[in-house]
């Protein structure tokens, strides 16, 4: 059964541009994680070794009954975990982000009814050192928010709104500014003009759509998380109310794998989340520069 494509340069108001994400994601959501799943293979490896260690970790605080060798053993090796965790995470996050963009850039510009994972990550290794640069200047910039974002925190109830917007406005030009660093293969920092031009000028449509959008995915996700989610909650409470749990196999195992499945999960949420910066993308610049519906009209042309 064949599944009809698509058109993502079409321009949306904020309704549309759900319901679009939502076709997209329903049409391609079994072909992309089939990506996802052939590059993070060893990420997924990663962690359910982290977990173990934070597992380890934790138990060995609670039943080392207050030895002071025993607890220095086991908050290195809790912060081993941490900082292994934030590592692994910092380049999933990248590498998926990556991933979904030339996903969706190859989606668009193929019309085809299956995106190949090599080419997807073909695509995303030829942009591998713009990325790297884009996430340095990103990083910056993120730094300045932060800093605007203390300074507004001084102003009483006022500020928290200019705050939520600042960062929701950061938010849509980042994912903005990288749709077009991997579909017009821009300059970092002209990928970061073309996203500002395109925020500025679309702001409510970018921001609103962006916010209804990922608060309807992270219901979702956290939906899906409740049952590992519950698990690593009791096994928590257990382990903290008895320390004999500490010394147990299995709630160690249970722990690990539930913690796993979680941080896997929120993995490929924040990986979708890039296609919600795509379709956002596409449509506000085709009501921009009108290129498809141009091309349309040349192929027209051409037929007669």
């Amino acid at each position: 059964m064949t599944r009809q494509h698509l058109e993502l340069r079409t321009p949306q108001d904020i309704g549309g541009l759900i319901s679009v994400f939502f076709d997209f994601l329903k049409k391609n959501i079994k072909s992309f994680f089939n990506v996802f799943i052939s590059y993070n293979g060893i990420f997924i490896l990663a962690f359910l070794g982290i977990s173990y260690v934070l597992m380890t970790g934790f138990l060995g605080l609670v039943g080392s009954n207050a030895i002071p060798a025993e607890e220095d053993k086991y908050l290195l090796i809790a912060g081993a975990g941490f900082f292994s965790l934030f590592v692994v995470y910092l380049i999933t996050t990248i590498l998926n982000h990556s991933l979904a963009a030339s996903y969706m850039v190859l989606y668009v510009r193929g019309n085809k009814e299956e995106i190949h994972k090599k080419e997807v990550w073909r695509y995303a290794k030829e942009s591998l050192g713009r990325i790297v640069l884009f996430i340095i200047l990103m990083t910056l910039l993120y730094m300045g928010v932060v800093f605007l974002s203390f300074v507004l925190a001084f102003i009483p109830v006022l500020g928290i709104f200019v705050h939520y917007f600042i960062v929701l406005g950061y938010t849509g030009w980042v994912g903005l500014s990288f749709m077009a660093l991997m579909d017009r293969r821009l300059d970092v920092t002209e990928a970061f003009s073309q996203g500002w031009n395109l925020l500025t000028k679309n702001f409510w449509k970018v921001i609103l759509t962006n916010l209804v959008i990922t608060l309807l995915l992270g219901i979702l996700f956290m939906a899906l998380m409740f049952l590992p989610g519950i698990i690593i909650g009791v096994f928590m409470f257990h382990a903290i109310d008895s320390s004999s749990t500490a010394y147990s196999v299995f709630p160690v195992i249970i722990g690990t794998i539930s913690m796993a499945v979680v941080l896997v999960f929120y993995t490929f949420y924040q990986a979708l989340t890039q296609f919600v910066n795509g379709v956002i993308y596409y449509s506000v610049y085709e009501e921009m520069y009108n290129e498809a519906a141009l091309e349309r009209i040349d192929s027209i042309g051409s037929d007669e």
